[in-house]
């Protein structure tokens, strides 16, 4: 079932054409109180600064146990080197969506909020930004996925 999120993060960075078609939609279900998504959303918008400054071994750090547990710290680095780096800096990000979910094609059930955002690069133009947190056994949300897809 891991497996699933680290191939889904490694193909998802690829940016190969049809990459979003490839990948498993989670099962939505919507949010009885708008305000579930918002501890998600918070997290995210705190993790995702430090991918923009290339610091890709401390988003590790912050990531959900079951990321680490998954892709190490060093594969995860690499991995980012390769295909986030050459998009050159963020010039604009703007939320698209963000919905709560508790179903993950393989992963765990589990609480989870899947946040797209619409962000351009200065190198690699209009792209989707995917940040899942989950919410850890510990009850923090973390940061448990990250894609970069071409804009539709």
């Amino acid at each position: 079932m891991r497996r699933w999120i680290i191939a889904g993060i490694v193909a998802a960075l690829a940016w190969g054409p049809g990459a979003a078609a490839r990948g498993a939609q989670p099962k939505i279900t919507p949010s009885p109180t708008p305000t579930r998504e918002k501890p998600a959303q918070e997290v995210a918008e705190r993790w995702l600064p430090t991918v923009d400054a290339g610091q890709y071994g401390e988003s590790w750090d912050a990531a959900a146990a079951l990321f680490k547990q998954t892709v190490n710290r060093e594969q995860w680095i690499d991995a980012l080197t390769k295909r986030r780096s050459p998009l050159g800096q963020v010039q604009s990000r703007k939320l698209r969506v963000a919905q709560y979910v508790t179903d993950m094609p393989g992963a765990p059930s589990g609480e989870y909020v899947v946040i797209e955002y619409d962000t351009a690069f200065s190198a690699g133009g209009a792209m989707i930004e995917r940040v899942t947190p989950m919410k850890d056994p510990d009850g923090s949300w973390r940061v448990s996925g990250y894609f970069v897809l071409p804009a539709k």
